[in-house]
Parts: structure tokens; sequence; C-alpha cells
């Protein structure tokens, strides 16, 4: 990884980040094509799902989000960027692309409604993530997420079955050390970098669809880890809250599901992350948060981040967007919303 190159591109999405924030509407526009490429590809939630120009990102996406949360302020939990290698078959001259990456919460009071969420007025702290791609000092492809579910929750409608984790819950991480402004040491990240392939491509791909330790979780997770899951799911802090709350509903719902390429899969000093839009492929053939088998065939848009403690990962913080997953299944979540908010 050319560290100067990830520096510079570091300290240009987190220039772009802070006058993204204290900007008035009518800046927004400007402010946004001095850094995108004009054809950028964003890759986002549902219902939105993916934008293909700045235009669209700028008009149809931004400036909504600002309509419905106008003093929206952002706070940054993790912040790294490297070289991506996610491929399965490790060849990084087939990937190899610079990213940067960040997630955390929006806070805004919630004034005007959004994407069928109906407003509340209060404060709300929305989790985000995102990854950017840069190529010559111009962001041109992007993996975003929201977690809508989570949103709905604070404004106390529940469109899904009560989580079997902890709501609401999405901490920077316990050491304070997620803010990677400074050029990390090489051949940690590298290091970094080699550990989480193994640990997704030998270790999750590798479960026999009956037998949990196929996978060997225990040898990369803390018995402690702080596994800090979406809206709908929850989060678990310990292991053992981990392999029952979500590792078997999930693999008793999709036992063949196989994480894919991974377009971003980067590491930075003793963080990694990834996104990935159908990531994760699976058939369901089992029940999944109250939601019969259907048989479909079925893809996971997600992201994640790690740290890495010597051998082990002891945070893992994990987006999955559940209105895309369960639209999949025939289900509109959105649908929901004014059957709950009327019960």
């Amino acid at each position: 990884m050319d560290t100067q190159i990830n520096q510079n591109n570091k300290q240009l999405i987190w220039n772009f980040w802070q006058k993204l924030e204290s900007a008035k509407i009518d800046e927004i526009n400007s402010i946004i094509k001095t850094v995108m490429h004009n054809n950028v590809i964003w890759h986002g939630f549902a219902p939105y799902d993916q934008l293909h120009d700045v235009d669209s990102y700028c008009n149809d996406f931004w400036k909504p989000l600002l309509h419905s949360f106008p003093d929206l302020t952002r706070q940054t939990h993790i912040f790294m960027g490297g070289k991506s290698n996610g491929r399965i078959d490790g060849d990084i001259s087939k990937d190899g692309n610079m990213w940067v990456s960040g997630t955390g919460y929006f806070t805004a009071t919630f004034e005007n409604d959004y994407v069928k969420i109906p407003a509340h007025g209060k404060e709300v702290n929305i989790r985000w993530g995102e990854f950017c791609k840069i190529e010559d000092n111009k962001i041109t492809e992007i993996y975003f997420l929201l977690d809508l579910v989570d949103l709905m929750q604070q404004v106390g409608i529940y469109v899904l079955p009560a989580s079997k984790g902890r709501d609401n819950t999405y901490p920077q991480p316990y050491a304070n050390d997620g803010i990677l402004l400074q050029a990390q040491k090489e051949e940690i990240s590298n290091y970094s970098l080699d550990h989480i392939r193994r640990f997704i491509f030998e270790g999750l791909n590798s479960y026999d669809q009956s037998n949990l330790k196929s996978m060997g979780m225990a040898d990369y997770f803390h018995p402690d880890v702080k596994w800090y899951g979406p809206g709908g799911i929850g989060a678990c802090l310990s292991f053992n809250e981990f392999e029952i709350f979500h590792q078997q509903p999930w693999l008793i719902a999709y036992p063949n599901r196989q994480v894919q390429n991974l377009d971003a899969l980067i590491a930075e000093g003793n963080y990694s992350g990834g996104p990935g839009w159908a990531g994760v492929k699976a058939t369901h053939t089992g029940q999944y948060l109250d939601c019969p088998a259907t048989g479909k065939s079925i893809d996971f848009n997600g992201l994640d981040w790690w740290k890495r403690d010597g051998e082990i990962y002891i945070e893992n913080w994990v987006f999955v967007d559940m209105i895309h997953l369960f639209r999949q299944f025939g289900i509109d979540l959105f649908e929901r919303i004014s059957e709950k908010s009327h019960e």
C-alpha cells in the first residue's frame, strides 16, 4: 500500500465530511462536486439502492436527508483507509483500489418524514457507514448504509420482532482509538489484511452447514467480543451471546451462505473493514425473524469493521440492509410502518 496516497486520500475525505456537515443547503452541490466524480456510483440502502451520478447523489439523497434532519451533525467512531484485497483467489492485481471508510452516528432532530418513517420532532442518532473509492483525488464509487430499522425503533415503530440482542447499541471503540488520521505501520496493516482474509474466506466460508465449530469462530473472536449488530438483531456483548442471539438463527435460516469477493476489503493498523453488496449469497431455507423459509436465493448488502488484538477480534461493528433483505422475502417493511403506528 502506498502510505502517502492513503494519507492524502484520508485527508481528502476527512475535510470533505467536515465541509459537508457545516454547509448551507445552497452550497451542497458545489462542495460535493469538488471531490466527487460526475459519474460516481453510489451503492446505497433500500429504497434508494443505487445512484449513478453526482447530481442524483446531491438532489435525490443528500438534500432529502438534510430536509428531514436539518441540524444533522456527524460523529465518527472509526476512520481508516487502505488498499483493497477482498478476492477469494487473493489476486490483488484484480483488485487493489484505494478506499477510505468510516462509521458512527449522525445526530439530528427528526423534523420531517424520511422515506416513509414519520418524524417525531426529537433528537435521534442514526447509524451510518461509508466506503469511498478514491481515484486521482476524486470519489468514484461509494458504499453507504443508514440503519433505518434502528431509526424506526427510536421513533417507537418496531417492524421486526423484538431483538434478541441489545437495541440502539453502537458505540465508538472501547479504547477510543478508531480515528486513524495518522499513518499506521505498514507491516501491522498488512498483517491485519491477511488476518481478516483468513477469517472471512477460510473461517466463515468453511461452515459445514451443521456444526458451528466448523467455522472456528472461537479461534477468531474473544470470549468477551463486542458485536454491534443492526436494528432487528441488536448487539451481542460476548461470544456466547453472539452464537445464541445471532449466529445460530442466521445459520438455521441460511445454512449454505457464502461470502463472495469483496470489492473494498481493507485494513489499516489493527482495524479492518469491508462492504459487500451481494457480499454474501445464500438460500433462505429456515425461518428468520418470524418469516418462514421462502426457498429463495438471497443476497445480503452489508458493512463490517473489525478491531484486532493480537490473533483475535475484540470488537465488530455490523450493518445489514434489513429492508433489502426482507424485500427479497416478498415483505415490504415500509408497509409495516403504518400498521405498527396504529397498534
